[in-house]
C-alpha cells in the first residue's frame, strides 16, 4: 500500500480534524454498543422481567459490565418508579431515545470533521500534482499522451477520493464499532462470542479470496481510460485533418476498440467488487444463524441466558455485520484506489528539472553565445553531432536546412528544455547549466511557428510577456507589432476573451499578438522557430515587419523556412543531419555553388 502511504501523507496538516474525528469515531462506537444494551432494560419492563432491588449494585469488574447496568436500572426503576409500569417504560425508552442520538450525533461530528481532511488532501494533492507537472521537462510531454496525463489528473484523483478518502471514516468507525460491541458481547456470553471472534475472520479470509485481482483490473481501467481521452483530444484538435482526409472510420475504429477494452477490464472488475457485498451479508446471515441456534438452546434448553439478554446480545451482533460488510468493501476500494495512487506517484517520482547547486543568477548577455562540439541525442541517434557556432551580443544568426536537420532543436538546447549530452553551451563563458533556468527564461523571449496562446482575453495574454506591464506599456508593444489596430477592432479591444488557442482570430493575428507578448518583455535574447511559414503574403508582410522591429539591436537566433525573412542576418548557417554544412551571409552564400543557393533558387528568391 505504498501508495496509500504517500497519499496519507498529504493529511499531516489537518491532523487536528483526524484526532476529532477518530475521537467522535471513537464516542460512536461506545453508544453504539450502548444502544442495544439500552433495549434490556426495556425488554425488561415489556415482559415484567425487572426484578426488584433494594441495594445499589456493586460493581465487579469490566466482566460483569452489561449484568452491572442491568442490575443498577432495576435498582433505579424499584427505587424511584415504586413498579409503576407506564414511568418505568416512559424512562426506559427516554434512555434508549437518548443513546441513540447521541450515537447519531457522534456520528455527524465525525463525518462533519473528516470533511476538511478529505477535501483539505483533495486540494493539496491536486495543487502538488500541478506544480509537479509545471516543472517537469519539455521531453516529459512529448514522450506521454496528454489525454493519460488528463485522466491521472482527473479520473485518478477522484478514484483516490472514492476509493480511499471516503473510507477513512469506515477504517477507524467501523474497527471501533466492531470492538466495543465484541466488548459488550463478551460481557453477555463469553461462550457465544468466541464463536463469532472465529466466524468473522474466517468468512474475511473467503471474501479477500476473491479480490486478489482488482487492483491489476483496476490499472488497466485507468490506461484504458487514458488512452481513449487521448484519442477523443486527438479528435477534436484533428477535425479539419480527419474530415478532409475521410479518416472518421479510422479513428472511430481505433474509439470503439479502446472502449471495447475498457467494457471488459470494468466488467471483470465490477463482477469482482459487486459480489463483495452479497457475500459479506451472506456470510453474516450464516453466523447470525448459528448464533440463533445455539443462543436459543442457552435460552430455552440451559437457561444460562436470559431472553432478553439475548435478544440484545443478537442486535449487538448484527450491529458487527455492516461495520464488517463495510470493511469488505473498503478492502475492495482500497486496492482500485491504491492502483490510481501508484499512477499519480509515477508523475511525483518522475525527475524535475533542477538548477545545479552552484547554479549563478545571470539577467545580461555581454559578450556571445556559444555553442563548443554540442552532442544531443533523443534516444539513440545522434540528432545534433559536434554543433560549433558563436552568436555575438546583437547579431543575429539564421539557422536553415531540410526538416529534420536538427534547427529547432537547437532552439530547444538554447532554451534548456534539452540538456546537450556532450560539449559546451556557453552565455558569456558560463556554461548554460550553470545558470539558473528562472533568470535564463527571463533573458529570453519565443515565438514559434504554432501561436501559442490561452483562452483568456488579449490583455490577460500579453501581460503574461511582462505581469507588471503599464496600460501604456502594453499599447506600444501591440503598434511595435503591428497588433494595436485589430486589436482596437475587437468587439471589446484588448478585454476581448480569445478563446481557447485565440481560435477566435486569423493566424496572423495570433502570431502578432504572440510577438507583442515577446516585445512586452523586452528580453536579452530572442528566438523565432518559423514564427512566418503558416502565414499567407499579406500577413507574412506586417509580422516580418513586426520581428524586424524585434529584432532591432536584439541577439537572436532564427529558425527559417521562408529565406526571404533572412536576407539581413549577421550569418545564415545551413544545417544536414545535425552538422553545420555551410555558413556566410546572404549574399556570400549565393555567390557560390552551395546548397543554401539551390534552397532559395527552388524558393524563386534570386
Amino acid at each position: 500500500m505504498r501508495g496509500l502511504r504517500k497519499i496519507l501523507v498529504y493529511g499531516i496538516p489537518y491532523k487536528g480534524y483526524a484526532f476529532l474525528n477518530i475521537l467522535f469515531n471513537f464516542f460512536y462506537a461506545i453508544f453504539s454498543g450502548l444502544a442495544f444494551i439500552s433495549l434490556i432494560p426495556m425488554l425488561d419492563v415489556l415482559f415484567g422481567n425487572n426484578e426488584l432491588r433494594e441495594e445499589p449494585p456493586e460493581f465487579r469488574g469490566i466482566q460483569n459490565s452489561a449484568e452491572y447496568l442491568k442490575y443498577y436500572m432495576d435498582y433505579y426503576i424499584s427505587e424511584h418508579l415504586d413498579q409503576n409500569q407506564n414511568r418505568a417504560l416512559f424512562f426506559v425508552i427516554v434512555i434508549v431515545l437518548v443513546t441513540f442520538l447521541l450515537k447519531n450525533l457522534c456520528n455527524y461530528f465525525a463525518l462533519f470533521f473528516i470533511t476538511f481532511l478529505r477535501n483539505g488532501i483533495l486540494r493539496d494533492l491536486r495543487n502538488a500534482l500541478y506544480r509537479k507537472i509545471i516543472s517537469l521537462p519539455v521531453i516529459f510531454f512529448s514522450e506521454k499522451r496528454k489525454g493519460d496525463l488528463m485522466s491521472r489528473m482527473t479520473s485518478d484523483v477522484s478514484e483516490i477520493q472514492v476509493s480511499f478518502l471516503s473510507i477513512l471514516e469506515v477504517l477507524i468507525r467501523d474497527p471501533l464499532t466492531i470492538l466495543f460491541s465484541l466488548f459488550f458481547m463478551l460481557t453477555i456470553s463469553v461462550e457465544l462470542t468466541l464463536f463469532v471472534l472465529v466466524s468473522i475472520p474466517l468468512s474475511g479470509f473467503i471474501i479477500s479470496y476473491i479480490g486478489k485481482r482488482l487492483k491489476r483490473d483496476s490499472t488497466k481501467i485507468q490506461r484504458e481510460q487514458g488512452r481513449f481521452l487521448s484519442i477523443m483530444d486527438e479528435t477534436i484538435h484533428g477535425q479539419k485533418v480527419i474530415k478532409t482526409f475521410g479518416a472518421e472510420k479510422r479513428f472511430i475504429d481505433q474509439f470503439l476498440k479502446s472502449t471495447q477494452y475498457f467494457y471488459r477490464f470494468s466488467n471483470k472488475f465490477f463482477h469482482r467488487a459487486n459480489l463483495a457485498s452479497p457475500l459479506s451479508e451472506f456470510l453474516g446471515i450464516c453466523i447470525i444463524g448459528l448464533l440463533l441456534w445455539f443462543g436459543g438452546k442457552m435460552v430455552l434448553m440451559d437457561a444460562s441466558l436470559s431472553g432478553t439478554f439475548f435478544i440484545s446480545y443478537m442486535g449487538l451482533a448484527y450491529n458487527i455485520l455492516t461495520p464488517a460488510k463495510n470493511i469488505s468493501k473498503a478492502a475492495y476500494s482500497i486496492k482500485k484506489g491504491n492502483a490510481a495512487a501508484e499512477r499519480i506517484q509515477e508523475i511525483f517520482e518522475t525527475e524535475s528539472t533542477q538548477d545545479s547547486p552552484n547554479a549563478i543568477i545571470k539577467n545580461r548577455l555581454k559578450k556571445s553565445i556559444s555553442f563548443q562540439s554540442v552532442y544531443f541525442k533523443y534516444k539513440k541517434e545522434w540528432v545534433i553531432n559536434d554543433l560549433s557556432f558563436d552568436i555575438h551580443k546583437g547579431q543575429t544568426v539564421a539557422l536553415v536546412g531540410t526538416s529534420g536537420s536538427g534547427k529547432t532543436t537547437v532552439a530547444n538546447l538554447l532554451n534548456r528544455f534539452y540538456d546537450i549530452d556532450k560539449g559546451s553551451l556557453l552565455l558569456d563563458d558560463v556554461d548554460l547549466s550553470q545558470i539558473k533556468r528562472s533568470s535564463l527564461f527571463a533573458m529570453i523571449s519565443l515565438v514559434t511557428q504554432e501561436s501559442i496562446l490561452f483562452n483568456d482575453t488579449v490583455y490577460s495574454n500579453l501581460l503574461i510577456g511582462n505581469p507588471s506591464a503599464t496600460l501604456d506599456e502594453i499599447l506600444e508593444a501591440s503598434r511595435i507589432a503591428n497588433a494595436h489596430d485589430f486589436i482596437e477592432n475587437l468587439p471589446e479591444g484588448y478585454q476581448t476573451v480569445i478563446g481557447e488557442s485565440g481560435n477566435t482570430l486569423s493566424g496572423g493575428q495570433r502570431q502578432r499578438l504572440c510577438i507583442a507578448r515577446a516585445v512586452l518583455k523586452n528580453p536579452e535574447i530572442l528566438i523565432l522557430d518559423e514564427a512566418t511559414s503558416s502565414l499567407d503574403t499579406q500577413s507574412e508582410k506586417l509580422v516580418q515587419d513586426a520581428l524586424d522591429k524585434l529584432m532591432e539591436s536584439r541577439t537572436s537566433l532564427v529558425i527559417a523556412h521562408r529565406l526571404s525573412t533572412i536576407k539581413k542576418a549577421n550569418k545564415i548557417l545551413v544545417l544536414d543531419k545535425g552538422k553545420i554544412i555551410e555558413s556566410g551571409t546572404h549574399q556570400s552564400l549565393i555567390s557560390r555553388d552551395s546548397f543554401y543557393r539551390k534552397l532559395v533558387t527552388l524558393q524563386n528568391l534570386t
